[in-house]
């Protein structure tokens, strides 16, 4: 594995993976915009807005047969419920987790269709009005190609692991045209309190080329760059009097996430309980859906123009409360029952709700003194994810990248570490572990040594399986048992406890005319070398080399307890390796 470092082997993967994933990106923002003007469009004549950087890739103008625009999620979702179900189950849902999963528990290991499908059921799901995001999916297939080519070229796990890493972090890097919040998302979300730190380097490689690659594709379609997805006012001042509402922001977000990732997997849980078939289930979420848009058509696909709306300061009130209940619900119905998108664009967007209604009613209470309340659905996308994803510096970070707001970092750390603080320990990713140490993919390597793990009482043989000797017995009793049980030394007991040792090379040292009557008392060897049950097996095996003995007494009180060896030091090890790698 070094060889493959020093040579730029692995850094040319790594471009390769960023490359991909720039392309993959585009593959999949393409397909949602053809599904959404066919189906949306065009057999729903509705037309949602978009985000100020949003590029529109297809208008169509075709006459299509109109269907109520509400039935269109039970489409896309028996299409997608389909797509998945029959081709790859593991596309189901948000797709962050499969990729979590993958990292911890499967050795990086994801089947190569899984992007392929996943872009498909994910463009079919959003475009029929399904409120998802595109975070999932790109994450999906990023890290699934990253973990294909690793497979195709027989990289070691800890390599397979940092291209799944890398290639989830290209995909959010370049869709969401955040590359540095991409590289930090994808090593932050595989935790709860930690981070992936080794994979760090290449995640940042992977995103910058993978949002590089995207940007392009938008300038030469557009003939423009068009910039980050939200628009933010040019001039932003933000009044220190206002740091309680912004606090204020975070502590909302902390109730709402609570609400909103236990609502999430009450359906989850429920729809997995369901006695039908697996492809009808998206299509049941997509009919719940249907109906809560129904009464706010706000919540259909990704939502992202009423974001921009709402940092214009162009939404009322109760289309604020409205989408951000129903932005709850319908998410959690549309990927809950199995449908396949992301959940971190409706965190965006409900993110931003809960920020837009505390700068509203910050405005009714200080008339005046709040210039731009619409920045606070800014300050509340940051506030929100942080809580829900458990990725505060990421959040931070993608939320200024994606907005162009930079004015607005203070406001958004106060929030944000607000809300991830009181947060607790509930995240919508079931799958992340809390800590590298509880990670199975690094439980291994972070036992500094497990040696030290285990006890040198768990390992050693009882002494009441060890052989020993009186101090009485003569020189010709300890040969004959070193015949006959092949052992070159023997401990000397008397009355329980340890009197000395006696080995091979200090019975080689008496004539032979003396050894039928020379006693062990008077050849032993009295300055012992000992360890105690308690003791760990490192300190054990250190005296052993030492020493340069094959075996140690092990003692507690003078009393011998046990012998311990080299060949239990062995077995030992290999038993708790075993354990860990289960």
């Amino acid at each position: 594995m070094k060889e493959r470092y020093q040579k730029g082997y692995f850094l040319g993967i790594v471009i390769l993976t960023g490359i991909v994933c720039g392309a993959g990106a585009i593959i999949l923002y393409v397909l949602i915009d053809l599904v959404t003007e066919i189906f949306l469009n065009g057999f729903g004549g509705i037309d949602l807005p978009n985000a100020y950087g949003e590029v529109k890739i297809f208008d169509l103008n075709i006459d299509l047969p109109q269907i109520p625009y509400f039935i269109i999620p039970v489409i896309g979702g028996a299409l997608s419920g389909i797509v998945v179900y029959r081709f790859s189950p593991e596309a189901e849902g948000h797709g962050t987790d499969s990729v979590i999963r993958a990292f911890h528990r499967e050795h990086g290991m994801i089947r190569g269709r899984v992007p392929v499908i996943k872009a498909i059921a994910t463009s079919l799901t959003i475009g029929s009005g399904g409120s998802a995001g595109r975070e999932g999916p790109v994450a999906q297939i990023g890290a699934g190609f990253g973990s294909f080519i690793a497979q195709k070229l027989g990289l070691s796990d800890r390599e397979r692991r940092i291209l799944v890493v890398s290639g989830m972090a290209g995909g959010i890097g370049g869709i969401f045209r955040s590359p540095l919040g991409g590289a930090l998302f994808g090593i932050e979300v595989l935790y709860r309190k930690d981070a992936e730190t080794d994979g760090l380097i290449y995640a940042f490689i992977t995103s910058i080329i993978s949002y590089m690659v995207f940007s392009l594709f938008l300038f030469l379609y557009h003939h423009e760059y068009p910039g980050s997805i939200f628009r933010t006012p040019e001039i932003i001042r933000v009044d220190f009097a206002e740091i309680p509402f912004f606090a204020i922001t975070g502590i909302l977000c902390v109730g709402v996430a609570q609400v909103y990732v236990r609502f999430f997997y009450l359906i989850h849980d429920t729809f997995k309980k369901i006695k039908v078939k697996s492809w009808l289930k998206p299509a049941i979420g997509g009919f719940i859906t249907g109906i809560i848009a129904l009464i706010i058509p706000q919540t259909m696909g990704m939502s992202y123009g009423y974001v921009q709306l709402a940092i214009d300061g162009q939404l009322g009130m109760r289309i604020i409360l409205g989408l951000l209940v129903a932005k709850i619900l319908a998410t959690s119905f549309t990927v809950g029952s199995g449908g396949s998108g992301g959940v971190f664009a409706p965190s965006i967007v409900i993110g931003s709700m809960v920020g837009a209604l505390v700068g509203s009613i910050a405005e009714l209470f200080m008339p005046g003194a709040i210039e731009f309340p619409g920045i606070y659905a800014i300050i509340g996308m940051g506030a929100f994810i942080s809580a829900v994803a458990k990725t505060p510096i990421a959040s931070i970070i993608m939320v200024l990248e994606m907005s162009g707001g930079y004015e607005l970092l203070p406001a958004i750390m106060t929030a944000s570490s607000i809300s991830y603080v009181l947060s607790g320990g509930i995240s919508i990713y079931r799958e992340q572990m809390e800590t590298r140490a509880d990670s199975p993919a690094h439980r291994r390597e972070l036992v500094k040594d497990i040696l030290e793990t285990i006890r040198v009482s768990d390992a050693m043989t009882p002494a009441d399986g060890v052989i020993s000797v009186s101090p009485s017995s003569t020189v010709k009793d300890v040969l004959y048992l070193v015949k006959t049980t092949g052992h070159l030394g023997f401990p000397v007991v008397e009355n329980d406890r340890l009197a000395g040792i006696i080995t091979l090379s200090d019975i080689n040292k008496i004539p032979d005319d003396e050894k039928d009557t020379k006693r062990i008392d008077e050849i032993m060897t009295r300055k012992l070398i000992y360890v105690s049950p308690d003791e760990n097996l490192e300190n054990a095996l250190k005296l052993l080399i030492s020493h340069d003995v094959g075996r140690l007494p092990v003692v507690s009180d003078g009393k011998l307890v046990g012998i311990i060896t080299r060949s239990d030091i062995m077995r030992a090890h290999a038993k708790e390796l075993a354990r860990l790698e289960q």
